[in-house]
């Protein structure tokens, strides 16, 4: 073992190494501090980064103190090799904090929470999902140059390269549906079928896109729930995006009434009720009468909004708002069932006859019908057989 100067030694060399990478720390925090001043937001942005770049600096100058401080041999060997390692992986583990904040940085310019945000959620869609690869890239080579520090792994990269072959004939069948889902999932990055906030409608249910991986999409459901969905679901099923190319959208509302309605005044009232609420966009307002049969008439409202869901609450307060004016106003246009009854005159034998205008039948309509008719509905008379009593 090492004797008490070499110990005394690497601690005064540690002890080195720590002040520099303290003072290296505070002169970086120092120039982000200075940097924060013209850029609000960047100095707490820069924090994940500025704690693995500490990390990283405090292996990179404990693995220099070692160095210096213990005897060349075997075990400084096997130290160094684990610093090695050690510095790799921080190394790697950096670079995915800074891939992390220059995708941050660059969804700053594209905000979603504004009116016209088409190309911005496009833009996120696909940020993200290049920040998911470039996680998977990173990680790959990390360990891939753990890996190949260790002796002997040239020849299992080999013999590994030798059978990839039959490995990759044997993964991609046992692997299908999963690498069907990631090359979706990129599919629908870059082919803009699908962004980060687009309202849809999936398995019936409606809510908006919170999250596109590269396996599974998320859709939030307007009731709290999540729907998670594999991403081949959406280049293999017809669904529906209702913000593919804006978020305007038309709604209906449908009433039926009886026939004494008046279009022209439904048209009037219709008209202040938009003017007394803020959801509707002024684009489109209509009333419309589509179908008139079953003693009812069906009218149809139309109106617009800007997306969808302040257009389910204008379709809900112009429902309420009409049905309304029409108990308390319009009252004589509110749908009722009609019945007619018809008088029939006795007939001189106690039957009830058609009325006079109706055409005699084969088994009604005059007294000689009835009679052939009360033969086929009358009782079956049963024939009955008496059986003579036994003689004891």
């Amino acid at each position: 073992m090492f004797d008490w100067q070499t110990w005394i030694t690497l601690g005064v060399s540690l002890a080195i190494a720590a002040v520099c990478v303290a003072v290296l720390s505070g002169v970086a925090a120092l120039l982000m501090r200075l940097i924060a001043r013209r850029r609000p937001g960047v100095y707490s942005a820069l924090a994940p980064t500025r704690r693995r770049l500490r990390v990283a600096l405090a292996i990179v100058g404990a693995w220099i103190a070692v160095a210096i401080s213990l005897p060349s041999g075997e075990a400084l060997a096997v130290i160094s090799h684990a610093f090695f390692v050690a510095t790799i992986a921080a190394v790697g583990w950096l670079l995915g904090a800074l891939l992390n904040l220059a995708i941050e940085r660059m969804l700053r310019y594209y905000p979603i929470d504004v009116a016209d945000n088409r190309v911005a959620r496009r833009v996120r869609t696909q940020v993200l999902i290049i920040r998911r690869l470039g996680h998977v890239v990173i990680g790959v080579l990390t360990v891939g140059a753990v890996l190949l520090t260790f002796p002997g792994a040239q020849t299992i990269g080999a013999s590994l390269l030798a059978s990839a072959g039959l490995v990759s004939v044997v993964a991609g069948i046992a692997a299908q549906s999963t690498l069907a889902n990631v090359f979706a999932g990129m599919q629908l990055a870059f082919s803009d079928a699908i962004r980060v906030d687009d309202v849809v409608i999936v398995e019936g249910e409606w809510g908006r896109i919170e999250e596109i991986t590269l396996t599974y999409v998320v859709v939030g459901i307007w009731d709290q729930r999540r729907l998670v969905v594999p991403s081949t679901y959406f280049t293999t099923t017809p669904f529906q995006n209702w913000t593919r190319q804006g978020s305007e959208l038309l709604g209906a509302v449908e009433l039926d009434v009886d026939w004494s309605v008046s279009p022209s005044e439904l048209r009037k009232e219709l008209d202040r009720v938009l003017t007394r609420t803020s959801l509707w966009d002024k684009r489109t307002s209509n009333v419309q009468v589509t179908d008139a049969t079953g003693g009812f008439v069906r009218v149809r409202v139309l109106v617009s909004a800007a997306d969808a869901g302040i257009l389910w609450d204008l379709r809900c307060f112009v429902r309420e708002q009409l049905v309304e004016w029409l108990a308390n106003s319009q009252d004589m246009v509110l749908p009722r069932q009609r019945v007619r009854v018809l008088s029939e005159e006795p007939s001189s034998t106690g039957r009830k006859r058609r009325p006079s205008g109706d055409t005699p039948g084969v088994f009604s309509g005059s007294p000689d019908a009835d009679e052939r008719g009360q033969q086929f509905t009358g009782a079956v008379p049963v024939q009955r057989t008496e059986v003579p009593p036994s003689t004891p």
